[in-house]
C-alpha cells in the first residue's frame, strides 16, 4: 500500500507540472478569490497499532498517521496577503489481502489560515478535526472492530505554488486518538507531502 501511495503521489505531481500553466499575477487572481481545491498525498508518523502478515512472508505496519490523504474544499484569497482554506478529506494507513483486510481510517475536516511569503510561497496553519476514525479488520487479520473519539488537533503546513492551478505541501499534525472501548491513547502525530489541484 504505501509502495503504491508514494507512486500515485509522484504521478500526481509529474502530470500537474507537465499541465500547469503560466504564472498569473496577484492582481489576476483577485478576480477569483473563491477556488475549488481537491487534493491527495502520502503522510508518515504515528505508533504502530497492528503489523499485517502475508503468507510470503512480508510484514506491513498500519500507523495511527499513515499513509494516504485525500481532500477538497474551498480556498479563498481575502487579501494578497492572507487566504483561508476549508476542507473535507479522507486519510487511510491499509493492507489488503485476497483472503483479509486491515484498515485505519479517518474523516478529517480542517479550517487552515494562510500568510503569503511571496506570490509563490505561503505558510499557515489552522484546525483538524477528526471524525469517524476506527481501526477494522476482515477475513484472516479479524480481530474485531475498533472505533475512536472525535479529536481536534493542530496543523502547521508550508505550499510552494508552482502556479495558480497547482501547489505543493509540506505539513505537520499532531492528531491523538482515544479509543472508545478502553480509553487508550493512540498517537497520529505525522508529517504529509500533498499536491493541491485549484480550479
Amino acid at each position: 500500500m504505501k509502495k503504491i501511495a508514494l507512486a500515485f503521489a509522484l504521478a500526481l505531481a509529474s502530470l500537474g507540472a507537465a499541465q500547469a500553466q503560466t504564472w498569473v499575477p496577484v492582481e489576476d487572481i483577485a478576480t477569483k478569490p473563491l477556488r475549488f481545491v481537491v487534493g491527495a498525498g502520502i503522510t508518515y508518523g504515528g505508533e504502530k497499532l497492528i503489523t499485517a502478515q502475508y503468507t510470503d512472508g512480508d510484514k506491513v505496519d498500519i500507523d495511527g498517521g499513515g499513509t494516504v490523504t485525500l481532500l477538497a474544499g474551498l480556498d479563498y484569497r481575502v487579501n494578497p496577503q492572507f487566504s483561508v482554506q476549508a476542507t473535507v478529506g479522507y486519510h487511510v494507513d491499509n493492507a489488503a489481502g485476497s483472503n483479509g483486510d486491515i484498515r485505519f481510517e479517518r474523516v478529517p475536516l480542517e479550517l487552515l489560515g494562510y500568510y503569503h511569503v511571496n506570490d509563490k510561497v505561503r505558510v499557515g496553519g489552522g484546525l483538524r478535526y477528526v471524525t469517524a476514525t476506527a481501526l477494522r479488520t476482515s477475513g484472516v487479520a479479524d480481530i474485531g472492530d475498533y472505533e475512536f473519539k472525535d479529536t481536534t488537533s493542530p496543523v502547521a503546513e508550508i505550499e510552494y505554488l508552482y502556479s495558480p492551478r497547482l501547489g505543493f505541501k509540506l505539513r505537520y499534525v499532531n492528531d491523538k486518538f482515544k479509543d472508545k472501548t478502553f480509553n487508550a491513547t493512540v498517537k497520529g502525530d505525522h508529517v504529509g507531502a500533498l499536491v493541491n489541484f485549484y480550479f
